[in-house]
């Protein structure tokens, strides 16, 4: 079960307004501290289910609702939630990256003309014949973003 599934199980679950506390627990078992900053921008990214965010739609969205932050904070604790495991980065391009909420192995299609991130299930895709990885290497995981443009 990824963190959004599982954050938005429990929110459904606490009609006592008990949201916060749970988002706050989710935040200290991934070895964060649930400051005001990261417990408003995990509700804004958790809240909706699964989703891909830029850093900067991420940054207006909390604008929009309120939430005081900087855009370096934005950028910073993205980062954060991907070195604690509760997002996946998305690298589209050398400069574009987006954040998914959905931790599990599933591929992506990149919609260029809309720069959108759509989930591609990892039954669709077939990965085979990796090269062997280099002497005291693994494979982590494999990334299949496909590159998708309307038809002219």
């Amino acid at each position: 079960m990824t963190f959004s599934q599982n954050f938005k199980d429990d929110r459904s679950a606490s009609a006592d307004g008990s949201e916060a506390l749970d988002l706050s627990s989710k935040l200290r078992d991934a070895g964060l501290r649930p400051t005001k900053q990261r417990l408003s921008l995990a509700h804004l990214l958790y809240s909706q289910g699964n989703r891909h965010v830029s850093a900067e739609a991420l940054h207006e969205e909390a604008l929009g609702a309120k939430v005081d932050v900087s855009l370096a904070t934005v950028y910073n604790t993205l980062h954060q939630f991907t070195d604690a495991g509760l997002l996946r980065a998305v690298a589209v391009e050398s400069s574009k990256t987006y954040f998914d909420t959905n931790t599990t192995d599933h591929h992506h299609f990149f919609i260029e003309n809309e720069n959108r991130v759509v989930d591609v299930p990892a039954s669709q895709i077939n990965v085979s014949d990796l090269p062997e990885a280099p002497e005291g290497m693994e494979i982590a995981r494999v990334d299949v973003i496909v590159r998708l443009r309307k038809k002219t």
